[in-house]
């Protein structure tokens, strides 16, 4: 089984496909993958390819088709009339109608209902699985910063990280931050007289996929709420998961999947989540996807 992943070399975009590249290879071993850049597929290239039936970046025969990102779905679309025994697939609400590709994978949080074409998820798929590694009392702060919903408040999120730290006075504590993270803010965090407890590893000082083990070794997770990619990540790692409450410019689809999340309490600026249901998106679109095409 072949997949060709079109890709807009985005590295959240990559993680989704990624995840559920390796969540089929598990299921199906004799998987191989081909990650092919937008710039290698030159449209000129695919109308070619609808003559010949080829293109010829594509090393051999794809079964499935998967894009990531608006600038991939013409291409994706393009690629199955050209190999019209692969299935397409869009990891996310598409920009064509959903009829254009065999499946389109959507969060639930875009409000798009499930069907025949359309497999409903929590959160983005993303490459994470709970590898039982977790360590007593070991806790990680992951920060975030502003977004387009939310901005950052640098008291309360130091009030925050300091509750935290006050308490798991026994516990491990390691902080680190992300490219939104405003400047500045890791040196006011060591001047606080609680930075003596906590292990800080800024974003820029953490080599790739630092933060994904981390989750594999931490007990519980904290997370400020405008990082809801991460929020799932961990809770997919099988981490206990907090997430920091931040200061919100609108409400939208995104914020209400915020509100709706199971939370022990509903007012805290530190609110816990009560998950009994361990996540397992990318296994259970993978599965689903290899029945359909009799794998």
């Amino acid at each position: 089984m072949h997949i060709v992943y079109v890709s807009d070399a985005k590295a959240g975009h990559r993680s989704q496909a990624l995840g559920l590249y390796q969540a089929m290879h598990k299921q199906h071993p004799h998987t191989s993958f081909q990650e092919i850049q937008l710039e290698n597929l030159a449209l000129l290239s695919i109308f070619k390819g609808l003559i010949s039936h080829q293109v010829s970046d594509i090393t051999q025969q794809p079964d499935f088709i998967f894009g990531v990102g608006s600038h991939t779905h013409l291409r994706v679309w393009l690629l199955g009339k050209i190999y019209p025994q692969a299935k397409t697939i869009i990891l996310m609400k598409p920009s064509l109608p959903i009829h254009c590709f065999d499946y389109a994978v959507i969060p639930e949080h875009d409000g798009v209902a499930a069907s025949d074409r359309v497999i409903v998820t929590q959160g983005a798929l993303n490459p994470i699985e709970n590898e039982h590694r977790h360590q007593t009392n070991r806790i990680l702060i992951a920060l975030g910063g502003d977004s387009k919903r939310h901005q950052w408040n640098e008291e309360k999120v130091l009030v925050s990280v300091q509750k935290i730290v006050k308490n798991n006075t026994n516990s491990e504590i390691i902080l680190t931050s992300s490219r939104r993270t405003p400047t500045g803010f890791i040196n006011v965090l060591k001047r606080q007289s609680f930075a003596k407890d906590l292990q800080i590893c800024p974003v820029e000082q953490t080599p790739q996929g630092w933060i994904f083990e981390q989750m594999q070794l931490a007990e519980t997770v904290y997370v400020t709420e405008d990082s809801v990619s991460m929020i799932f990540e961990a809770l997919t790692a099988g981490c206990s998961v907090g997430v920091i409450v931040m200061d919100r410019l609108k409400s939208d689809r995104i914020t209400q999947l915020i509100d709706q999340l199971p939370f022990e309490q509903s007012k805290e600026t530190i609110r816990l989540l009560q998950l009994t249901t361990p996540l397992h998106e990318a296994k259970r679109v993978a599965s689903q996807l290899l029945d359909s095409s009799s794998f």
